[in-house]
């Protein structure tokens, strides 16, 4: 083998460690990689299927609901538009009520509920997730418009 030829297989083998490299990395952070819905863009289906994602809202007053001897805990999220029932298994945050913004992260399950694998509370007054904050300014938006078009 001559030198030329040895160092076109160190260059090719290289390359070959940089790509599978480069492959598990971005294979790590599309598998890792959550985004954020609000209840009316689940309602369209424009959530991943099967896939984890979190949604955004507001907790629906009245709707918590805790079963008898688990730390299971029903609740419903609202964008103001849509609404979307939430099932949650573990300790809620110390911040979480009802009429409160909250973030969940899970998957939507086949009995149209969403299964949270983690809840998260606004941690005072004024703070709300700019994503959550957008998405409820659009369903009120879209509510203004549907008023206004059925008033006409």
């Amino acid at each position: 083998m001559t030198p030329r030829e040895r160092r076109f297989g160190w260059i090719a083998a290289g390359l070959t460690t940089l790509g599978v490299s480069v492959a598990l990395v971005l294979n790590a952070f599309q598998s890792n990689l959550v985004f954020f819905f609000s209840p009316s863009q689940v309602i369209a289906h424009e959530a991943p299927n099967g896939r984890a994602f979190r949604i955004g809202g507001m907790v629906v007053d009245h709707s918590l609901k805790r079963d008898p001897g688990s730390l299971t805990v029903r609740f419903e999220v609202t964008d103001t538009a849509q609404t979307i029932p939430v099932v949650y298994t573990g300790l809620l945050p110390d911040l979480f009520k009802e009429g409160k913004g909250v973030v969940a992260q899970g998957t939507l399950g086949g009995d149209g509920a969403f299964h949270a694998t983690e809840v998260l509370a606004k941690h005072d007054e004024n703070y709300m997730p700019p994503n959550a904050a957008a998405a409820i300014k659009e369903a009120r938006e879209g509510m203004k418009m549907k008023t206004v078009a059925g008033a006409q």
